[in-house]
């Protein structure tokens, strides 16, 4: 970030954030005192320094890279990862809490934090070496480094089994080339964890460092979706890797999509806060917004909108706190998380749409977060095993049967 764009952001009139998240089911008595002090500590930061620039940013199509350092210091990297390694040695509810703050700000501010935690720290932490572990997590865990996770390819998306960036051995090094690209964080990103085959086509996690020759990471230009943060493609053109950098604990796809796992769960949580985000804006411009000689809030149609918004939310909220234990108690499944992942996701855009339609024309605006939010989820509801995929994933739990083949 340049000074002039950082002084820029710092001259943005700073709106007060009013938020207050919907608790029908007065769920807060669920939550012991760690995890609301986690959530109020990301919602003030949030509010304090996020809310008054995120428009700004969106509109601009620009990524405030200043706030990955500031994201490590409030413990939005890798919350769930111990204490030595760099991260929170929280729970996965507090993980989740974290997420839903930071995505009913922005999607693409939530994917930043959980890209590093969920598909960075994770794997090196699951899967590496004791020394990668040391060299590579504690910095990830600050914000002193920004990572990204290199899977889907441009011809393998949902099917990453078909891959074909591959390594061949050479000497104490492999020789890696390929393509991944839709990697969040590539462009601002000091290393990536990528996914490759060996010359046995065996799938290895590799981590790959900027600055090695022939690795570069050209941004994605155009979105329409997570606009404030950065998106981008890796290429490698014979990129001389030490061995060394080999994830040594995990081979095949069971690396990535464990990884996926953990993300996915936050993506339930996240989602849930954009869905909160858009709700809380439509209630109160309802009754703000004078029609016919009274607030629009008075209206049936209204009413109904706003009565099926919380209710969906209020099972969304349910699932994730389910689900939650779930992971703590390490008895969750991949099937578990898809159906969190996909019906929150689901939700949360349904609710967006509905709320911008409360707003009329006004909704369109940077005046109001729903236009940005239902944006955004329409990337979410792709990323990370798209909306059918979860169906499949779920359907061949349900019956025995493989779809995918």
């Amino acid at each position: 970030m340049t000074k002039e764009e950082l002084s820029h952001l710092k001259e943005i009139k700073k709106g007060q954030d009013s938020y207050d998240h919907p608790d029908f089911y007065n769920l807060d008595d669920l939550f012991s005192e760690e995890h609301l002090l986690v959530r109020d500590s990301v919602r003030s930061y949030v509010k304090k320094e996020l809310s008054p620039i995120i428009e700004d940013c969106a509109q601009r199509n620009y990524f405030p890279s200043h706030i990955v350092k500031q994201l490590g210091d409030v413990g939005c990297f890798g919350p769930q990862i111990p204490v030595e390694y760099g991260g929170g040695g929280l729970d996965y509810i507090s993980y989740g809490l974290a997420m839903q703050e930071l995505e009913r700000c922005d999607s693409g501010i939530r994917s930043t934090a959980s890209v590093q935690g969920s598909l960075v720290m994770y794997p090196i932490h699951k899967f590496g070496s004791e020394e990668q572990k040391r060299k590579y997590l504690p910095k990830l865990g600050s914000g002193e480094m920004l990572g990204c996770f290199g899977l889907t390819e441009p011809d393998h998306g949902s099917n990453p089994n078909g891959m074909t960036t591959n390594f061949k051995e050479d000497g104490d090094h492999v020789i890696l080339n390929g393509a991944k690209m839709w990697i969040s964080n590539a462009p601002e990103a000091d290393l990536a964890v990528v996914w490759a085959k060996n010359e046995e086509g065996i799938v290895k996690g590799v981590i790959v460092e900027r600055g090695m020759e022939g690795f570069t990471t050209p941004e994605t230009h155009n979105k329409w979706s997570l606009r404030a943060s950065c998106t981008g493609e890796l290429v490698f053109d014979c990129v001389r890797v030490p061995k060394k950098n080999i994830l040594p604990g995990v081979s095949g796809l069971k690396g990535p999509l464990t990884c996926l796992n953990s993300a996915r769960y936050g993506i339930s949580w996240g989602a849930l806060g954009a869905a909160m985000d858009c709700y809380e804006s439509a209630r109160k411009y309802a009754a703000e917004r004078i029609q016919f000689g009274k607030p629009i809030s008075g209206f049936q149609l209204q009413q109904k909108k706003l009565s099926e918004m919380l209710t969906e939310i209020t099972k969304a909220q349910l699932v994730c706190w389910r689900l939650g234990n779930l992971m703590n108690e390490g008895k969750a499944t991949p099937a578990q998380i898809s159906l969190a992942k996909r019906n929150n996701v689901e939700i949360a855009i349904q609710i967006a749409r509905e709320a911008r339609q409360m707003h009329g024309g006004m909704g369109i605006t940077g005046d109001y977060p729903v236009m940005r939010h239902m944006m955004n989820l329409e990337s979410v509801i792709t990323y990370e095993g798209t909306h059918d995929i979860h169906l499949l994933i779920l359907g061949m739990e349900i019956t025995g049967e493989n779809a995918f083949i």
